[in-house]
């Protein structure tokens, strides 16, 4: 790793610069840390471009659930502007049909004015048995999702509906790749991440324990210091 070098962290759907607080408050000295937030946007590949015209010719890219969809779109884009990936608790394909389902009536309920009563429901999915049982982390997730707002986490919903698949994509990216998830995670989990691994030439897997979907949240000791390791050692 370049002294410096700029870090960028792209969020997950309806989650905000909180998700990331430890990372970006304790990764700076190996580097320059930036959250990115998500673009007003109506698709990935618009997500991506808002991100790379204000990027640095050359970064670090982390990002988590929806924002490693918008890392893969930045990797077909400008691969070689990327120095270094970490994708945490994503997935490179597409959604089955009854995920497709689930953000479906999910927008139903948002359209339906009942967008914090969706918000409830998702807080079992998105944080792993240890961090549901805490209630500062429901309450985090809760509030950065309302902060989101429903018009913006529904346009996120959208665009995560309509982007590229990636599988074909993983064997091209060309630079240490860190593939990231929690052991807990329900949404996207670990055998998913493996397979990812096993097909990016330069990537290594890491599972955190007692972990969920929100792994920079849950566990952010961990997580940064897998990071860490990432950004300084791995060539």
């Amino acid at each position: 790793m370049t002294a410096g070098e700029t870090v960028l962290f792209i969020p997950g759907l309806g989650n905000d610069g909180r998700l990331y607080e430890h990372q970006l408050a304790h990764l700076g000295e190996v580097g320059e840390p930036r959250f990115t937030g998500v673009p007003e946007a109506a698709s990935v590949g618009e997500t991506a471009a808002a991100i790379l015209a204000a990027a640095p010719p050359r970064f670090a890219l982390v990002g988590l659930s929806m924002g490693g969809y918008v890392a893969f779109e930045i990797v077909r884009r400008a691969g070689e502007r990327v120095t270094r990936l970490a994708l945490l608790d994503t997935k490179a394909e597409l959604d089955p049909p009854a995920a497709v389902e689930g953000r479906r009536a999910a927008l139903a309920e948002i359209e339906a004015g009942r967008f914090a009563e969706h918000v409830e429901t998702r807080l079992p999915l998105l944080l792993g048995p240890t961090a549901f049982a805490d209630p500062t982390l429901r309450e985090v997730t809760r509030a950065m999702a309302l902060d989101v707002g429903a018009r913006r986490y529904a346009d996120q919903q959208h665009a995560i509906m309509d982007r590229p698949d990636s599988t074909g994509d993983l064997a091209r990216i060309d630079c240490p790749t860190l593939v990231l998830c929690g052991r807990d995670d329900a949404l996207t989990p670990v055998d998913k991440h493996a397979a990812m691994a096993a097909a990016i030439p330069r990537a290594r897997l890491a599972v955190v324990e007692q972990c969920g979907h929100l792994s920079a949240l849950e566990q952010p000791q961990a997580v940064t210091a897998l990071l860490r390791d990432w950004l300084v050692y791995e060539r």
